[in-house]
């Protein structure tokens, strides 16, 4: 089965197991989106109803394109710039072409149990600083307390 999808202003014909580069999307390597804009749906010759069908893919990475150089001259004038852009693409596998979405692989898996574990030990690992940081908090103020009497002493001699 194959589907016609539009993201980024184009339009790819995509199959399940297809990779493809698209315009930079939102997400992260491993998640699995869902391309809902599709145009034709069909398995062999004949066209599918485009009601319930969704594309299913998952993000590889993010990406740069190669780089594009525009160079501008003017003969006789001395007039020359030279310019680089690096268009940033997301690369997509296409897991299933269909009515319902597939479910993540077990890499996506992982990494939301990963982030679980980080959190628990993040609130003892934040407390720990936070103790630090009052105590110099604390030796810096007695000694602006300081500084002010002998500006006072100062003023009094003369």
């Amino acid at each position: 089965m194959f589907a016609i999808v539009r993201t980024g202003g184009k339009q790819y014909r995509v199959a399940a197991g297809d990779k493809i580069a698209v315009e930079k999307l939102a997400g992260e390597a491993g998640d699995v989106i869902a391309l809902n804009d599709i145009l034709l749906a069909g398995d062999g010759g004949e066209s599918k109803d485009l009601a319930g069908v969704v594309v299913s893919a998952e993000i590889i990475a993010q990406a740069k394109a190669d780089k594009v150089v525009i160079f501008k001259k003017k003969r006789r004038h001395n007039y020359r710039r030279k310019l680089g852009h690096r268009q940033q693409h997301t690369i997509l596998r296409i897991l299933g072409v269909g009515d319902e979405v597939k479910a993540a692989p077990k890499k996506a898996a992982a990494k939301t149990e990963a982030p679980a574990e980080a959190v628990a030990d993040a609130p003892a690992a934040e407390a720990a600083p936070a103790k630090a940081e009052k105590a110099p908090a604390k030796k810096a103020a007695p000694k602006k307390a300081a500084a002010k009497p002998e500006a006072d002493t100062s003023a009094d001699n003369a």
